[in-house]
């Protein structure tokens, strides 16, 4: 349990919780559920926070939405993160968008699920050329491959690194012997 000023008991005062509040509640979730029904299969908004869960084929197409659309505007690629839920979990694996709008001063999260067995997602480099290091990153420590992305190769750990040091499933110690040379 942690004793911080995020944890569950102790809530920063600025942070208020309706009960009452469901996660059909986003207005640009309900926008974009009108323009594509496919896009969304999930909204979950949580301490103001709206996360929409994307099936991997729509994940271009809602991106290059949400860049040029007038009400979303979403001009800045904050982040993508990969997430291992661990490998008793059915989907294992979560790609995360963090989005952000410079002009309108929003932000949104973007998430995608993938299985172990096909850890494979379309790449955004096309709508944020930023997305090139973001995925390559989430390539090199999850193992995600993003198809389509021009230069998809490691970039914090050595080229002949053995696996995929932040999966759940990689040895704390890395798989020895290993020397970096």
């Amino acid at each position: 349990m942690t004793t911080g000023a995020n944890s569950e008991n102790n809530l920063p005062e600025n942070v208020t919780i309706d009960p009452t509040q469901n996660s059909t509640s986003s207005s640009l979730a309900t926008a974009l559920q009108r323009v594509n029904a496919g896009w969304i299969t999930s909204t979950n908004l949580t301490f103001g926070e709206t996360t929409l869960t994307v099936p991997r084929e729509h994940i271009v197409s809602l991106c290059s939405h949400l860049k040029t659309a007038p009400d979303a505007q979403f001009d800045f690629l904050a982040d993508i993160c990969g997430a291992d839920r661990g490998v008793e979990e059915e989907p294992r694996f979560e790609v995360n968008y963090h989005l952000f709008s410079t002009t309108k001063h929003h932000r949104l999260r973007l998430k995608v699920v993938l299985t172990e067995e096909d850890a494979h997602v379309p790449t955004v480099t096309g709508v944020w050329r930023t997305a090139n290091w973001h995925e390559r990153e989430t390539f090199d420590l999850f193992g995600i491959i993003f198809n389509g992305h021009p230069d998809l190769r490691r970039i914090l750990l050595p080229d002949d690194w053995q696996g995929h040091a932040l999966r759940k499933d990689f040895p704390l110690r890395g798989y020895e012997p290993y020397s970096l040379k």
